[in-house]
């Protein structure tokens, strides 16, 4: 038996930052996937093959390997479930260093294979629940947004506490281009979180803002009003300024694409200071000196396939 999990890579359109304070996020899936296979082995071993580096060692003892600790997370909670060692081989459509959710799509996939492995099914909110517990113990903090969207697919919205999914039932047209750098998340948030303890009652109430416009984009999306979500995308850019995760570079970009033709609005998708900057609505050819990555909106969330 070989059991084949694809999980969406994804991307946040709203709700940088406030979701980890108890607001509303928007979040999607979309087209660029990470595939797993699954192969039960008979030795009680865990092997993975992946383009981040080859592993191998007793499933009874998985040792830490920083760049594949999301992988092995996934397998270690329920190492003790399985019934005999399983080969890994993770391929994937789009590189770890773009934030498209590498981390929370190959937890997902695994989990989702297993889960298939050990029950013959999969409980969608089970992979969910199971991947986020993974992905708490390796980071030890996070929103789970990413884990959700590459879960459930399409356009949804997420709350993190109690957990909130609501799929939206649209599928916008969107734009994605990367600036050429990354700061890592939790860089990021350890700036703002310092600015915060500066001066707790102005990004409290920040935060209250930008979860008020992200309430009114759940509304916009649901009626499909792009004009009005690109329009507070907009204004949610203009928060995450005040919260210090623009930069030079993203902001080009930024105002490059809201003078374009066709686009409804223009921001940071995801932490900030870097990676990438997301538009909505239908973009006209645009020269400009930076990496457009294409992407789509996926309508699916994680998918598996038995063989044999």
């Amino acid at each position: 038996m070989i059991i084949k999990a694809s999980a969406p890579g994804t991307l946040m359109l709203m709700g940088e930052h406030s979701v980890l304070k108890g607001e509303l996020a928007i979040a999607c899936a979309v087209e660029q996937r990470i595939f797993v296979t699954l192969k039960p082995i008979e030795q009680r071993e865990l092997q993975i093959t992946s383009v981040l580096g080859d592993y191998q060692d007793s499933l009874d003892s998985i040792k830490d390997n920083t760049e594949l600790r999301f992988a092995l997370q996934a397998v270690r909670d329920v190492a003790d479930q399985l019934p005999s060692g399983l080969s890994l081989v993770i391929e994937s459509e789009f590189s770890h260093q773009v934030g498209l959710g590498s981390s929370a799509a190959v937890t997902v996939a695994i989990t989702a294979a297993i889960d298939h492995w050990l029950r013959g099914a999969v409980d969608k909110q089970a992979v969910f629940e199971r991947s986020l517990a993974a992905m708490l113990s390796v980071q030890g903090r996070g929103s789970g947004t990413d884990i959700a969207a590459s879960t459930y697919g399409a356009l949804i919205a997420y709350r993190v506490e109690p957990v909130e999914i609501t799929p939206l039932a649209c599928v916008p047209q969107i734009a994605l281009f990367y600036c050429g750098y990354k700061t890592p998340t939790p860089e990021v948030l350890a700036r703002v979180e310092s600015e915060d303890r500066r001066f707790p009652e102005l990004y409290g109430q920040l935060y209250r803002l930008m979860g008020k416009v992200t309430q009114q984009a759940v509304v916009a999306a649901r009626s499909q009003d792009w004009p009005l979500l690109g329009q507070l995308m907009n204004y949610y850019q203009g928060l995450m300024d005040s919260l210090g995760v623009n930069d030079r570079k993203l902001a080009d970009i930024i105002y490059r694409l809201r003078e374009s033709d066709g686009v409804y609005g223009a921001k940071i998708s995801g932490s900030g200071l870097g990676d990438c900057v997301i538009s909505l609505g239908e973009l006209q050819q645009l020269d400009i000196p930076y990496e457009q990555i294409p992407v789509q909106v996926d309508s699916d969330g994680v998918l598996v396939d038995v063989i044999g």
